[in-house]
């Protein structure tokens, strides 16, 4: 199961400053894989960073974006937008449990500030238990550039029902949806390797290490 840091920080940062000198000391994951483990293309690219303080768990999305953008025309950021991942987004499965991964929480953001927050469980007979109404109180900020595009989350610990101590693991995965029809791509941090594009694979899980070193 591969494996990320999610670095410390002692310090409470607003979500909106990108560039902020936390992100820096943070590992960098890329995502440049598909879904399916093939190769995607340079332009489609993203990385993404996380950190984590004793209020929250913080994901700095940043992705290559040299086509065009599938968001939508009036964004709603007031509310949980059902539906994101039609479009152009960046996502996070989360399992705090590690020994049992198919209890987890999905958050997207996209690079209009549109975000969802979803519960999840895969029962015994394989089909998923979703609860919409679950209320992770996620923030949400974004921007973009004319060949770049960002979201960051924070996600508080109450949203999972439980904090990490240094050194704990939890598991989960990474990725990026983008474009539209025959030519969308799904990246994903560890590749689900499904006949058809699907996300919902915690055994692709891999592993989140809090470290505060």
């Amino acid at each position: 199961m591969s494996r990320l840091k999610v670095s410390y920080t002692s310090r409470d940062f607003s979500i909106d400053d990108f560039e902020n000198d936390v992100w820096q000391s943070a590992e960098e994951t890329i995502l440049h894989l598909y879904w399916s483990g093939a190769l995607a293309e340079t332009e489609r690219h993203a990385k993404a960073r996380l950190v984590w303080n004793k209020k929250a768990l913080f994901v700095r999305f940043e992705g290559n974006q040299r086509e065009l953008l599938i968001v939508n025309s009036k964004p709603n950021t007031k509310e949980k937008s059902v539906g994101l991942w039609q479009r152009d987004v960046f996502e996070i499965f989360v399992a705090p449990d590690i020994e049992n991964p198919g209890r987890y929480f999905e958050f997207e953001a996209a690079p209009t500030g549109e975000w969802l927050d979803i519960k999840i469980e895969i029962l015994p007979n394989g089909k998923r238990k979703v609860d919409f109404e679950y209320n992770s109180k996620i923030k949400v900020a974004a921007k973009i550039l004319e060949n770049k595009v960002f979201a960051v989350m924070k996600i508080t610990w109450e949203a999972f029902g439980k904090k990490p101590r240094e050194n704990d693991f939890w598991c989960g995965n990474l990725f990026r949806c983008i474009g539209i029809g025959k030519n969308r791509g799904y990246l994903a941090w560890q590749p689900t390797r499904t006949k058809k594009p699907n996300f919902h694979v915690p055994e692709a899980f891999g592993k989140f290490q809090f470290v505060k070193h």
